[in-house]
């Protein structure tokens, strides 16, 4: 690898220190009300009943496992391949690259990713896995559709992986996944074990509100924290009062 590449590729993830696994458990976090509001019948299509043999919280685990480590080697990928790209691209457009942050949040909050063209056929492929998997018991049928989850018709999770490809390594590629996994977790997970409870006291379009709330303010702190990037004044003042800060 060539070391001025690296270096500038080192500069670039010091710099921009909002696009991290962090960030993707936020993004998670905020994403995950769209996945009560609007895929919540598909999610909880696995659910133990009182009539199942199976521990419900054992099969819920059994899925989320499989689907954070799905998750995790198309992250991999994603930031294996990127960070050959990004090697190509000058310094000074990696720069703006966390940009890319702010948009997410933004398309999240406004729903933008309604009009985004979506491969029907991966989400075939997820019905008909989903159908085959009815016939096994639930702790298997749970992790399979935990690891198809990649192919869930979903606009947030797509540009999700997308954004794993700038995240400049495969390593950090998983990282990004894996966070963003996790902070999908505790409301899916909620959503799943008491579905008519939550239903009931949220309504899809309560969870929306919420969602565009939670992502125009995510939005607007990244937004505030790149300020430097776009070469604002007051941001280098800023940046020392928050030392100071720090330092008392």
């Amino acid at each position: 690898m060539n070391p001025r590449n690296q270096s500038e590729l080192d500069k670039m993830f010091d710099y921009q220190t909002v696009y991290n696994a962090y960030t993707a458990l936020i993004a998670g976090l905020i994403t995950s009300v769209h996945c009560v509001a609007m895929c919540g019948p598909l999610s909880c299509a696995f659910t133990p009943t009182k009539a199942n043999d199976a521990n419900p919280q054992f099969v819920l685990t059994c899925y989320h496992l499989a689907k954070l480590f799905s998750y995790a080697i198309v992250g991999t990928l994603a930031g294996a391949f990127g960070s050959v790209v990004i090697r190509l691209v000058s310094s000074s457009w990696l720069n703006l690259l966390p940009w890319i942050l702010v948009v997410f949040f933004l398309v999240v909050a406004f729903r933008l990713d309604r009009f985004f063209p979506k491969p029907t056929w991966m989400g075939g492929l997820y019905k008909k896995m989903t159908s085959r998997c009815s016939r096994l018991q639930k702790p298997v049928a749970a992790a399979m559709i935990g690891l198809a989850s990649p192919l869930l018709p979903c606009g947030p999770l797509y540009m999700i992986f997308g954004l794993a490809l700038f995240s400049g390594s495969a390593l950090k590629g998983a990282e990004f996944a894996i966070g963003f996994g996790l902070g999908t977790l505790p409301l899916l997970w909620l959503a799943q074990s008491q579905f008519m409870r939550v239903q009931l006291k949220m309504t899809p379009m309560k969870l929306l509100r919420i969602q565009r709330s939670l992502g125009l303010i995510a939005a607007l702190v990244i937004a505030w924290r790149l300020r430097n990037t776009l070469g604002i004044e007051g941001a280098e003042h800023s940046e020392k009062m928050r030392i100071g800060f720090s330092v008392v």
